[in-house]
């Protein structure tokens, strides 16, 4: 795939990462990179695929050192990995909000848990995320107690207005895209400020795709222009106010308002579907990060590393439902994302 895309950056200003010197960010980098020597290439994935079940994958996931002491399951391995990958961040840089542009997601879904177990009466903590910019303690407490000023200044509208729409109207679909939206807005936001061309770049396709796919999604369940302008993100890549106005009018005008702009190599996968469509902006993400490991003096190969962890953890999540649901292996391959290695 053409790795031709590009977005103004803007006139980012600097956040945290001039807090990290260079000598810290070389340690860092090297560290990385002898990690990235364990990520998985083709050839991995396809030991994996040519496995007949589940079980005989996960066995070779053992193998090659995946998972931890207790983890048996699929979801537990998976979620081993992705704890190693934060653990060694945490090692590795003084500083961890350098990363929140990639945590901000996991506090809003754990505010959306909270809510949602307050309007229930239910208890448990198996539904809330770990690696996150707030404890998730404090998240519940806020909720529970209705108290949202322990959460952060610029959570706490939104947390109540979910709260509101939760508690008075039972209406949970709203409750979520209020969240999902307030989620974007942080990830951009912070991304733009960060001072970082990956992580500006990473979040102007993450907002914009989830526009798109909202925009897609709200063609095919009749949503009205209301629901669009309370679901879509600001982004400078998209003119959202004409998706919303493609989106009213029906698919083959989103498809044609796209073909327009820097998405344009991207219209086929979403005309097949919203996965082949999820897949394609996975792949330029990885093509457009395979570059920065070569570059020591910044905060973009720790950037590009998690972001090739979080590719590596999803396809391997993808074979593993496939192996578990009996699906051909064709189709399978069909569905797996590209590798950083």
């Amino acid at each position: 795939m053409k790795n031709n895309m590009h977005f103004s950056n803007g006139k980012n200003k600097m956040h945290n990462n001039k807090d990290i010197t260079d000598k810290q960010y070389i340690y860092a980098v090297a560290r990385i990179r002898s990690k990235e020597l364990t990520l998985f290439g083709k050839s991995d994935i396809e030991q994996l695929i040519s496995c007949s079940t589940e079980m005989e994958c996960l066995r070779i996931l053992t193998d090659k050192g995946w998972g931890k002491d207790g983890s048996h399951t699929s979801e537990q391995i998976l979620t081993s990995e992705r704890e190693k990958t934060w653990e060694l961040l945490k090692e590795l840089v003084e500083d961890i909000s350098v990363f929140n542009t990639f945590l901000y997601g996991n506090d809003y879904h754990n505010l959306k848990a909270a809510i949602k177990q307050v309007y229930r009466g239910t208890k448990g903590h198996n539904l809330y995320m770990s690696n996150c910019t707030l404890d998730p303690e404090v998240i519940i407490k806020a909720v529970s107690e209705h108290d949202f000023s322990l959460l952060p200044e610029y959570m706490r509208d939104i947390a109540e207005e979910a709260y509101q729409i939760q508690l008075r109207t039972g209406d949970s679909q709203l409750c979520d895209i209020v969240l999902d939206k307030a989620a974007l807005d942080s990830i951009y936001a912070y991304g733009k400020e960060s001072g970082n061309e990956l992580i500006s770049q990473y979040v102007e396709l993450k907002v914009a795709a989830a526009n798109i796919n909202i925009a897609i999604r709200s063609v095919k369940t009749n949503k009205d222009e209301e629901f669009l302008k309370r679901a879509l993100s600001e982004c400078e890549s998209l003119d959202i106010n004409k998706l919303i106005e493609c989106a009213i009018e029906g698919m083959e005008a989103i498809y044609d308002f796209l073909a327009t702009t820097v998405y344009f190599e991207g219209v086929p996968a979403l005309m097949e579907s919203s996965q082949a469509f999820e897949r394609w902006c996975d792949n330029l993400i990885i093509n457009y990060i395979r570059p920065q490991k070569y570059n020591p003096f910044t905060l973009s190969p720790l950037a590009a590393y998690l972001l090739a962890r979080e590719n590596e953890i999803k396809t391997v999540r993808i074979l593993l439902s496939g192996k578990r649901n009996d699906i051909s292996d064709d189709i399978i391959r069909e569905r797996l994302r590209e590798m950083y290695v």
